[in-house]
């Protein structure tokens, strides 16, 4: 028999290589198809889409996340899969920031109210072991912090309801201790003016995060999250107030809000109450943790908008430009119109992660329509992590 020729050898080389390079790709691309790629290592780190080394690229979208289809993103460069418009930015100018005074010591899910040019901002996480248990002031007018004061020891602190009437502070419920650890009924209110605390009714029964509100001479709470951390509660109660006291012995109930959950921002403007976004479910503590350790549950971030009126009904207005969490402290009113600023929305689904928001939104009341806010000019503080800001002194919007 005749031996193969050099050229026969080449040949059968050539083919071997593009059989076996088949297999390799078929393989590649059960494994990219396969769950356990989608929590691999390979994608654990979400990277702005601005980053150059970021292995996930995102597409322009449009404003209104409504009229948009789902992005396709790209994992290595080949594979194709669909996300959602929620979590790339919506395309805008960046506004202009001014950075201030920075805060004495970092805080997360605390709280904050303003009162004329004075910022008070109240306990919060400084680790997820370690909660703030004071009251930090910052001055507008000479950007600077100081006159810090302690805060009761059975008052929450993290997960607070909270309003001002202009010198009163109400404090309502909330998380007492790190961690994942229950909340408190207890309600308190600081006088602004001597700095002194005094005891106010409790609730019926304790919350997370409930919405918060002076409506009409009458102290509203509603809903948040229950017992549990974790369950939406529909709950609405109130409690007639004046000058940080109660004028009732116990608190009204009210028609039930429409979507229960922590985290929103609550807002009376033109007469009417206002509940916007936030989210349904929480971190929970994990059963039989000594020290009441986080776990992780499902959330849902939700975008909706509703309005109780002098019906005393709840009205649905036109949703935000995207689900948005962990706003109740972010929101001002300026000329007519209600400003929002970051919060947090869906976790990402790929990575798992937070996803922050990094716009600001304006819902103008004349024409009940959500907008970006293009040119607040406005001075703005943060607090509270990355998703609580105040907005003073602001100018005219175009």
């Amino acid at each position: 028999m005749a031996r193969p020729s050099g050229k026969q050898k080449s040949t059968k080389l050539v083919v071997v290589c593009v059989v076996l390079l088949g297999f390799g790709l078929i393989g590649d691309y059960l494994w990219a198809s396969s769950p356990h790629f989608a929590s691999s290592s390979y994608i654990s780190n979400w990277v702005s889409p601005n980053n150059p080394q970021s292995n996930v690229i995102i597409p322009k979208q449009e404003p209104h996340l409504a009229d948009t289809k789902p992005l396709k993103i790209k994992v290595d460069g080949v594979h194709d899969r669909s996300l959602s418009a929620t979590f790339a930015d919506l395309p805008a100018p960046e506004l202009k920031w001014e950075k201030m005074a920075n805060a004495p010591v970092p805080r997360l899910d605390g709280a904050a109210i303003q009162i004329k040019d004075l910022l008070y901002v109240f306990a919060g996480y400084g680790t997820i072991d370690f909660v703030h248990s004071h009251v930090d002031i910052y001055n507008f007018t000479g950007n600077t912090w100081g006159g810090r004061f302690d805060m009761p020891k059975e008052m929450a602190h993290s997960h607070l309801g909270m309003v001002t009437d202009g010198r009163y502070i109400y404090v309502v419920t909330g998380q007492h201790g790190p961690q994942c650890r229950g909340p408190t009924a207890r309600n308190f209110v600081l006088d602004t003016k001597t700095r002194k605390w005094q005891d106010l009714l409790p609730l019926p029964a304790p919350r997370y995060a409930p919405a918060t509100q002076l409506w009409r001479g009458r102290l509203h709470v509603m809903g948040g999250s229950k017992e549990n951390r974790h369950t939406p509660a529909l709950e609405h109660w109130s409690i007639a107030v004046k000058d940080g006291k109660a004028l009732e012995k116990e608190w009204r109930t009210e028609i039930q809000i429409p979507r229960g959950g922590p985290h929103r921002a609550c807002v009376v403007v033109n007469d009417k109450l206002l509940i916007i976004g936030g989210q349904e479910g929480d971190f929970m503590a994990k059963p039989g943790s000594p020290i009441f350790k986080c776990s992780r549950r499902n959330e849902i971030v939700y975008d909706e908008v509703h309005m109780l009126d002098d019906e005393m009904k709840w009205k649905p207005l036109p949703p935000m430009l995207k689900p948005d969490s962990h706003i109740e402290f972010a929101w001002t009113i300026v000329n007519n119109s209600i400003v929002i600023a970051g919060g947090t929305t869906e976790k990402h689904p790929i990575t798992k992660k937070m996803v922050l928001v990094g716009e600001v939104f304006q819902f103008n009341l004349d024409t009940s329509v959500w907008n970006l806010c293009l040119s607040c000019a406005s001075k703005l503080v943060w607090n509270q992590g990355l998703v609580a800001v105040l907005v003073y002194s602001p100018r005219q919007f175009t």
